[in-house]
């Protein structure tokens, strides 16, 4: 038995088992830490709540202590623009994301939605559209679509002034919304403005190119009573 033992510490392959469970620890240490840097607080808030329910004992709050990353309310216009700007990164340099008070704004330069004198959704613009329909499925926000051009004479005989089209390429975008990506209808509002809402000035050529534009506001709940 003695020569048995002796022979079993002497395998030269043991340190595998040990390496073996070294990754496994640090494979649950990692996936806990991860696990922790995404966590929700509206569920752990649940969780808390039921453990201490649970267990007959109060909670942090309770007693006058709180987790310093939850003591301040996320604002839900903060967490959109994260999320926004995370997907048009990916898009067109004619994407851009804003904010001013009356809530986020994407703005999609009107040549990366449409052909000039155009308006019809171009097909190639339809997967950022989609990727905003899912970000706008998850807010209860109302949305407001922005038609607008530069100053320059309407060339096509088919519309009668700016203000036409900029109303139609808003009309568009939200058809494609609602027909095609199924948001319900009653959440959104359009308008048309023409040339008299510039970003910039008209007397250049990029100028003029980012004021042809869909503005896409998420309103704030105090801005859309208000309208």
């Amino acid at each position: 038995m003695r020569r048995k033992r002796i022979a079993d510490n002497d395998n030269p392959d043991r340190w595998v088992v040990s390496y073996a469970d070294f990754i496994t620890l640090l494979f649950a240490l990692f996936t806990t830490l991860y696990a922790i840097s995404v966590v929700d607080a509206e569920k752990l808030g649940r969780f808390m709540s039921s453990l201490n329910a649970a267990l007959g004992t109060e909670t942090a709050r309770q007693q006058g202590a709180m987790i310093p990353e939850l003591a301040r309310p996320v604002q839900l216009s903060d967490r959109i623009e994260y999320e926004l700007r995370g997907v048009v990164g990916s898009f067109s340099k004619e994407i851009t994301v804003r904010r001013d008070e009356r809530g986020v704004i994407v703005s999609l330069g009107a040549s990366s939605l449409f052909a000039s004198g155009s308006v019809e959704i171009k097909e190639s613009s339809l997967k950022v559209l989609a990727e905003l329909s899912l970000i706008l499925k998850g807010v209860p926000n109302k949305v407001l679509i922005e038609g607008h051009t530069d100053s320059m004479p309407v060339r096509s005989s088919r519309y009668r002034s700016n203000w036409e089209i900029s109303a139609l390429r808003a009309v568009s975008v939200l058809r494609v919304f609602v027909e095609r990506f199924g948001l319900p209808p009653e959440r959104f509002i359009v308008a048309g403005y023409g040339e008299y809402k510039p970003l910039r000035e008209n007397s250049t050529p990029e100028g003029r190119a980012r004021n042809r534009r869909v503005d896409i506001v998420i309103l704030t709940e105090r801005e859309a009573k208000m309208l």
